[in-house]
């Protein structure tokens, strides 16, 4: 893989704008907190091993960070220190604005759909994540990968659980500014309801992940997919909530609903201060249940383990 797809440099000087917007904020967007305590998110060790291209050999993939159960403010800007953090544990395993869960994988590590579903996203953002791939699960259930290197999967195109959609890398500024001490990883989102879900269970809760807390991977199946149901009124109530010109017209330019749904939800959660209000996209919402499966393949790994 080329060096400009493992950090998602290119169009270098689009890339030089979006990382200027992530260290010193830009129109309705605040600039991104750190300090001393964001070195806490680093695992040297790991890391160097990971770009090297190991794995373990228990075949358990390793978990850098989970998901901060202590919501951060928004409109504080994005916060890579650690000041009030707590994961589905009641530990500290976190960072302030993490909202997914980082899968330490070498580059080029083949990542697969969680769950049936169709793709209605792919996108770059070098402030934001790198490159993604974003999938409707059906009943408000979507889930990203970020940081990609490569793409096999297009927009519009259905997926089957366990099928091939990326490969890894570690694009975006988080590489950048973090190498070589930063670990590769994929930073997998869940949504439900539109909003950011932990998918692992605290106590009294139910796993979004098939295997309850321990994810397991799965062959590439067939099963029976719904999309998701979008409002259609709730979508457009959402566009006109979007006070920023340049997002506002790129969401009203794209003309099926299920897509321009997905883009406004990746828009309200990745810059939630460009809106006057956050408004409910779809018509039902499924239930918490045991969904998804470790979107990688079972010939990779077996399974998770946690880094302290």
């Amino acid at each position: 893989m080329r060096i400009r797809d493992v950090f998602g440099l290119s169009p270098l000087p689009l890339r030089a704008r979006e990382a200027w917007v992530a260290l010193r904020g830009g129109p309705d967007l605040p600039k991104t907190r750190y300090d001393l305590s964001s070195l806490g998110v680093l695992h040297p060790t790991l890391a160097l091993r990971t770009w090297m291209g190991a794995r373990r050999d228990d075949r358990r993939v390793p978990i850098t960070n989970l998901f901060n159960r202590t919501r951060t403010p928004p409109e504080l800007g994005w916060s890579v220190k650690k000041s009030q953090v707590r994961d589905f544990l009641g530990g500290d395993n976190t960072y302030d604005s993490h909202n997914g869960t980082d899968f330490a994988v070498p580059i080029g590590t083949v990542v697969v759909a969680a769950a049936p579903g169709v793709v209605l996203r792919v996108s770059s953002e070098f402030n934001r994540g790198g490159l993604k791939v974003f999938i409707d699960h059906g009943g408000g259930l979507a889930t990203t990968s970020n940081h990609l290197g490569e793409s096999l999967v297009e927009v519009g195109q259905q997926v089957r659980r366990g099928q091939p959609i990326a490969l890894s890398a570690y694009s975006g500024i988080d590489a950048v500014v973090t190498f070589p001490w930063g670990v590769p990883h994929v930073h997998f989102n869940v949504w439900l309801g539109g909003e950011y879900v932990d998918p692992f269970a605290a106590p009294g809760e139910i796993a979004l992940w098939r295997g309850g807390n321990d994810p397991q991977p799965s062959d590439e199946v067939d099963e029976p997919f719904t999309p998701t149901r979008w409002n259609e009124a709730g979508v457009a109530a959402a566009v006109r909530a979007c006070k920023h010109p340049e997002t506002r017209a790129a969401l009203e330019d794209e003309r099926a609903l299920d897509r321009r749904a997905m883009n406004v939800m990746f828009a309200m959660n990745y810059y939630p201060t460009r809106f006057t209000e956050i408004v409910t996209l779809m018509d039902e919402v499924m239930p918490r249940g045991p969904v998804l499966s470790l979107p990688f393949r079972k010939d990779d790994f077996a399974g998770i383990v946690l880094q302290d």
